[in-house]
Parts: structure tokens; C-alpha cells; sequence
């Protein structure tokens, strides 16, 4: 699988489609790769139909390396995005994913949006619940096990096992931080989740959102879905009046049973995701001009 230094972290991508095609960047939630099922098949659709396609591993995901830099995990990701794109001149592409991988799809557009030709935005997350549960995931319970057993703990927990099996360098990774250093970063890292009532997105100011002139298409949240909640898809359109905000082609509840399949028989998360591609197509067929 092809790789790529970015910022001095190996990162691992691959590209569907023909050269010089329209380009489409897709980002998985979670900490999940882009191996993870539901990602290539929208890929592949997308491709198929004549986009250049995208697919990475985010730094801390699949088999890229980890990084403990950066104000927060998204923005290190998001600002890793910018980058791959511009090193793989694939030229003005259109970025978009789901859960973790809207809000780093967000802050990627505003941070640099002239590498950016239109913004797709599912899953996005938001309100108290889901944020305080993101925080305590992704960072309290590594600060926690870096207190109570230093840094061969934090090797240790789920979290990091796909990451380290499919890049062995990743523990060493790991194991070369100082325990408190480590901590002070998991702590300002967990911050970024804090609810705030200015802005819908972690990392995102009001001021960020205004930065977003390319065309933006948004997909409802549900209100069943206490991780997505609808309010806050709804809240991102009122500060991007231009964009536009239609139904996903799933159900409401479609998210929960995706989530109770996967504890039971460990399917993926994002089986749903080729069915964005008809919406994805047509409006990345627009013109991206500001």
C-alpha cells in the first residue's frame, strides 16, 4: 500500500480512479482506518463513476503513524490532510466524512480552503453526551492508564492495538513519551471536547465557520442518535447559510443498529456510507466557485 512522509509521520493512503479526475477525499470516524468496511465501497462507487478518490489512514488510525502533536487530535489530522493533498497534487479536492471524520474534514477546510472544491458532511458530532463520551475515549482512559502504569499500559489498551499490529514503529512510538508529558497532552487534548455554546464542533470557531465559501453539503442528523444529534447538523447550516442540508439515505435509527451489529458479530460502522455516493456525485458535479 502506497505511503507517504507528511510532517515527518508515515502515512498510509490509496487512490481509485483515473488521474486528474475530480477529487474526493473520504475520512472515516472514529480511530478507524480506511480499510474499515463501508469506506472502499464508496470509494469504489465514486471512482467509477469518474472521481479520483482519496482514501487514508489518518495520523492514529489503521496502519499511519501515531502523534501526540498538535493543539488536538483533529486539528494534527486535519492539517495532515491539507498536506497529503497538496503533496499528492491531486489539486482542489472535495472533502468529506463522517463523525470524526466531518469534524476534521471541517477544520481541514477552514484552516486551508483553497485546496478545498466542495465540503460533504454526515454524522456530525455534537451536544454534551457525545462529547464528554469522546473526550473520556480518546483521552482520559489512555491519561488514566499512563498514571497507573506508565506508557507500556498505554500500549496496552484497545484503543491502540489495531494500530500497533498494522505498524509495529507505533509502539515505539508510544513507549518513547514521558508518562507526564503524555498526560499534560491527553488532558489538553480531552479540553478540545468541552461543549461550548458559540460553536457546534470542537475546534471550530464561530470565526472558522465563516471560512468556508466553498459549496458545503450537509447531511441531517437524527434525533435517535445521541452521538450525531440532529440539532447539531442543523446548528453547523445556520453558521454556513449557503450550504445545503438534506435527508441521509438511512434510516433514523440507522446508526444505532449499525453500532449494537457490530458488538455482536464485529461488522463495521459505515456499511451504510456507498449509499452517499448518488448525492455525493451530483453535487460534487457542481461548479466549486466562490
Amino acid at each position: 500500500m502506497p505511503r507517504i512522509t507528511i510532517s515527518g509521520l508515515g502515512i498510509e493512503y490509496e487512490l481509485l480512479g483515473e488521474p486528474g479526475a475530480q477529487a474526493v477525499a473520504i475520512t472515516p470516524g472514529g480511530r478507524f482506518g480506511k480499510d474499515s468496511p463501508g469506506i472502499r465501497e464508496l470509494g469504489e462507487l465514486l471512482a467509477a463513476r469518474g472521481r479520483r478518490v482519496l482514501l487514508w489512514d489518518r495520523p492514529n488510525c489503521g496502519a499511519s503513524d501515531i502523534s501526540f502533536d498538535g493543539n488536538n487530535e483533529s486539528e494534527l489530522q486535519a492539517h495532515t490532510l491539507t498536506q497529503l493533498i497538496r503533496t499528492l497534487d491531486l489539486g482542489p479536492t472535495a472533502i468529506g466524512g463522517g463523525s470524526a471524520g466531518s469534524r476534521v474534514s471541517l477544520i481541514a477546510a477552514a484552516h486551508d480552503p483553497e485546496i478545498v472544491s466542495h465540503l460533504l458532511q454526515w454524522w456530525i458530532s455534537g451536544g454534551l453526551i457525545s462529547l464528554m463520551m469522546l473526550g473520556a475515549s480518546y483521552c482520559c482512559e489512555a491519561a488514566v492508564a499512563a498514571s497507573m502504569g506508565g506508557m507500556e499500559a498505554v500500549t496496552r489498551l484497545p484503543l491502540w492495538a489495531e494500530q500497533q499490529e498494522r505498524n509495529p514503529r507505533n509502539r515505539d512510538i508510544i513507549l518513547g513519551q514521558d508518562p507526564d508529558g503524555f498526560i499534560a497532552t491527553m488532558e489538553k487534548w480531552a479540553s478540545a471536547f468541552l461543549p461550548s455554546e458559540s460553536s457546534p464542533v470542537p475546534g471550530m470557531s464561530p470565526e472558522d465557520f465563516g471560512k468556508l465559501t466553498m459549496p458545503v453539503l450537509i447531511f441531517r442528523g437524527s434525533p435517535k442518535d445521541l452521538y450525531h444529534p440532529a440539532h447539531i447538523a442543523e446548528w453547523v447550516h445556520r453558521l454556513v447559510p449557503h450550504s445545503k442540508l438534506i435527508d441521509p439515505p438511512w434510516a433514523e435509527d440507522a446508526f444505532q443498529q449499525r453500532i449494537i451489529t457490530a458488538a455482536q458479530t464485529g461488522s463495521g460502522h459505515f456499511l451504510d456510507w456507498p449509499l452517499l455516493a448518488p448525492a455525493i456525485l451530483e453535487f460534487t458535479g457542481r461548479s466549486s466557485s466562490r
